[in-house]
């Protein structure tokens, strides 16, 4: 069965989920419900998700962080595939596609730092 490690922290002004593993089935749910039922403790506060370690996330999944990214939420990336999900996450009810994430895809640069998205989707 896919595992998650969710990881939340909480500095001034921010507050940072970090997952680890494979977000899909009902781990996705888990996530969900972490997240809205945690409070930003300012109205100003920025809420980043770090998906460098994610390996794996299903339809549900990135259904999920079109809602967050729709929310305001930056994401934290490492890889190019990882970076190209976030940069097209589909709008509420399309069906986004699913794909391979994080280490098993870096094989081609083992040296590659984590970076933080833009919120931005490329038309195509």
């Amino acid at each position: 069965m896919a595992m998650l490690r969710i990881c939340y922290s909480e500095t001034e002004g921010s507050q940072q989920w970090t997952l680890c593993g494979q977000l899909a089935g009902p781990w996705v749910q888990e996530l969900r419900a972490s997240w809205r039922h945690t409070p930003q403790t300012e109205p100003e506060s920025r809420v980043v998700v770090d998906l460098s370690d994610v390996t794996f996330i299903d339809e549900n999944g990135e259904r999920l962080l079109s809602e967050m990214r729709n929310a305001g939420v930056g994401f934290v990336t490492a890889g190019v595939e990882t970076q190209d999900l976030v940069e097209n996450l589909k709008e509420k009810g399309e069906r986004p596609l699913r794909r391979m994430m994080g280490r098993l895809t870096d094989g081609a640069n083992p040296s590659a730092k984590p970076r933080l998205a833009e919120n931005t989707t490329k038309e195509r």
